[in-house]
């Protein structure tokens, strides 16, 4: 989940890199969602950051979290999580 603020939006920087992951992988494996934080209460604490977070579940829990556009990180971390 991309979660991002309206002042900001969704960063786009990175689609290319979840489409490109979500074909080698099937997207039966993967979803990419993007959430607005300031709309939703449980996303609260992502509030008022200038970076992006990029928020990663599996099973409904949160198992892992990249703040930032860090393309290393977000392909290892996603990859790691399959």
């Amino acid at each position: 989940v991309d979660a991002f603020q309206a002042w900001c939006g969704p960063c786009k920087t990175v689609v290319d890199l979840f489409r490109k992951i979500r074909n080698e992988v099937g997207s039966d494996l993967l979803h990419f969602a993007v959430a607005e934080v300031d709309s939703i209460d449980a996303l609260e604490k992502y509030r008022g950051k200038c970076q992006p977070v990029f928020l990663f579940y599996s099973g409904g829990e949160l198992v892992a979290v990249v703040r930032g556009v860090n393309v290393p990180m977000l392909q290892k971390t996603i990859l790691g999580q399959l």
